[in-house]
């Protein structure tokens, strides 16, 4: 049987990377994916409710040039939700509603260049690396959605893909139909494989039943044989000369080469005319 998965050679490890490297893009595509659809449907679900979505981990994408060139238009920035004030340090990025007067309650990401008091607690200021100055209001720790920990290139175009109709369509029902008729492929490339493997198993035990017929026939030839040779062969038995016995009244009259069988009855017939 032929191996189509064959990596020996230069060619095959070259094969067997690129293999690799795709199956892993696909994966983390998926989870990506996934991950976006969970995060759109629940922000969704919670602004229905008019509640505030903050989940542990989020994926916010970045529409402005205001961080240029660490974080350009259409970036999507992962977030990890932070525990206390004393985990955000000068330096960071960090995602949170604004309370400044021209961008209120939209959600920004900006570095964090000063930790200051304000009267709500500990505020942060912030500014986008590619503004020349930083933002009018500090931000608030419970406006803080997280700190960025890191960035994925362009993935923007995904996100803006799967919020529109015809994102869902070409996301979810498109992949869902190739994989039903990927499967429908298989299960009938599986019925053919059984198939094959039916008629080699049925051909074989034609052959082996014929094999047995043959052999049974040759073994009866081979038996017929045998007898035929041995009747010609074999010497006829030498006949048995029985003595032959006339009976004339009372005495005795043997034809019998046999001495001793002729003694006897020769003794036998005196006794008779005794009496």
């Amino acid at each position: 049987m032929r191996n189509n998965d064959n990596y020996n050679g230069p060619k095959g490890i070259l094969k067997f990377i690129a293999t690799a490297i795709s199956w892993s893009v696909l994966v983390c595509l998926i989870i990506v994916a996934s991950f976006l659809a969970y995060y759109l449907i629940s922000t969704k679900i919670y602004e229905q409710k008019g509640e505030r979505f903050e989940p542990f981990i989020a994926l916010y994408n970045v529409l402005t040039i205001s961080m240029l060139p660490n974080i350009e238009p259409q970036d999507v920035v992962v977030t990890l939700k932070v525990k206390e004030p004393d985990d955000i340090k000068v330096g960071d990025i960090i995602t949170f509603y604004s309370t400044a007067s021209i961008s209120r309650g939209m959600i920004i990401t900006h570095r964090v260049v000063d930790i200051v008091e304000t009267e709500e607690g500990i505020g942060y200021k912030t500014k986008g690396d590619n503004n020349t100055a930083p933002d009018t209001a500090p931000a608030e720790f419970d406006n803080v959605i997280g700190k960025v920990i890191i960035k994925i290139p362009n993935l923007g175009y995904i996100q803006n893909i799967l919020a529109s109709k015809a994102g869902w369509l070409i996301i979810i029902v498109i992949p869902a139909l190739f994989i039903i008729i990927s499967d429908i492929v298989k299960l009938f490339h599986l019925n053919d494989i059984k198939r094959k493997i039916t008629t080699i198993e049925q051909e074989n035990n034609n052959k082996k039943e014929l094999k047995k017929q043959q052999e049974e026939i040759r073994k009866n030839n081979l038996k017929k044989k045998l007898k035929i040779e041995k009747s010609i062969y074999e010497p006829d038995p030498l006949p048995v000369k029985k003595p032959t016995r006339i009976v004339v009244g009372e005495t005795f009259i043997v034809s019998n080469d046999d001495e001793d069988y002729a003694k006897k009855n020769k003794k036998k017939n005196k006794k008779n005319k005794k009496q």
